[in-house]
């Protein structure tokens, strides 16, 4: 028992040594200063270096938002003027998406702010917030309008002149452009950021989501409208219109999803954990690895927390040194593991798995 408490004191001084170990702001926490060293100067809450992830994203939503208004106001107009269904289905997409725009560049900058002590982790789930907000939107105002739209359509019908159908497909054909134009911007960045690594980004994955699903709804509203002025059979449009609701929910489903589980606290992928406790399990003061946590706090920030049991026969200044070299070589191997902590304690035999913050016992930061 006295090995045991000289190792949990030891990790308890060992809390004030995080300074070789971090770079994030201080946490200005009420828990005796558990919190890390400033974060280098130009690095975003996220861990982009000088931000320059950020400014592509926040060019490619721009571009997105754009091209978003200027089409939901044509479709608008077009589509009260033909008294077209799937056009008013299209033109309240392009609604959602707008506003699903302004939710992302509300993201960009509010998860950028610095770790204070109400928020001593930093702000860098706030991208997982809006990004949920984006995806409610769209489900409530592009999805629900346009199943609105489509069962109206099948009970009243609807009556169109060839002027009518003219204007709409010239509307739907000049939105097609341009939100081709937009997912090709989104789609280049994507790939100046790894391929399919850069969609780890909400906002850009949203953005990729919500124009390609344009580009595609277009294509549906186009079909039906035209299948409508050759057979003058208005269930095409009207399942059309379906359609693009259906589409429209399901994207919404699985953004939302993504969403929710980074706002819950999602683990690091099991190829890091794995890579973390190898490296722990290497050093050869460690004795076993209990308990290893992980959890993604923003796009390139990760908290790690680790429960170790450390070889017999230590001293108290050992042990220490030990705790810091762990860290630090765990920050310089994992660049994104911002948040470090150590559990040195011994594991009580039939002990089940517990986290290191219900005990108490925190060595390090």
């Amino acid at each position: 028992m006295s090995g045991t408490s000289s190792k949990r004191e030891t990790a308890e001084r060992t809390a004030g040594e995080s300074g070789a170990v971090h770079t994030r702001a201080p946490a200005a926490s009420d828990d005796g200063g558990q919190g890390t060293a400033p974060r280098a100067p130009g690095r975003t809450s996220d861990g982009h270096g000088g931000g320059s992830p950020d400014r592509h994203t926040k060019v490619t939503v721009l571009v997105a938002l754009v091209a978003n208004l200027v089409i939901a106001v044509a479709k608008g107009v077009g589509g009260v003027l033909a008294g077209s269904p799937a056009l008013l289905s299209e033109a309240a997409h392009s609604v959602a998406d707008s506003l699903n725009e302004v939710f992302l560049l509300a993201a960009l900058r509010r998860s950028r702010r610095p770790a204070d002590r109400r928020h001593p982790f930093g702000y860098g789930k706030e991208r997982f917030f809006w990004s949920l907000l984006a995806a409610v939107g769209i489900f409530v105002m592009g999805g629900c309008f346009s199943f609105f739209q489509g069962f109206e359509a099948l009970r009243q019908g609807a009556e169109e002149k060839l002027s009518g159908y003219v204007a709409g497909l010239i509307v739907l054909g000049v939105a097609l452009l341009a939100e081709g134009v937009s997912l090709l911007r989104a789609l280049h960045q994507v790939r100046r950021q790894g391929g399919l690594a850069g969609l780890r980004d909400p906002a850009l994955r949203t953005v990729v989501a919500e124009d390609g699903t344009a580009v595609l709804g277009v294509t549906l509203a186009l079909i039906g409208m035209a299948l409508h002025m050759v057979t003058g059979q208005v269930v095409w449009e009207a399942s059309a219109s379906l359609a693009i609701g259906v589409l429209l929910v399901y994207v919404a489903y699985r953004l939302g999803r993504d969403a929710r589980d980074q706002l819950i606290g999602e683990a690091a992928d099991p190829e890091q954990s794995a890579r973390i406790r190898s490296l722990l399990r290497a050093q050869p003061e460690i004795d076993s690895v209990e308990a290893l946590f992980t959890m993604k706090m923003g796009l390139d920030s990760t908290l790690v927390a680790a429960r170790i049991d450390l070889a017999p026969g230590l001293d108290s200044e050992r042990v220490e040194e030990v705790a810091v070299r762990v860290k630090r070589s765990l920050a310089q191997t994992f660049p994104d593991a911002d948040q470090i902590f150590l559990d040195v304690t011994d594991r009580r035999a039939g002990e089940a798995d517990e986290s290191p913050a219900a005990t108490g016992e925190r060595g390090g930061a």
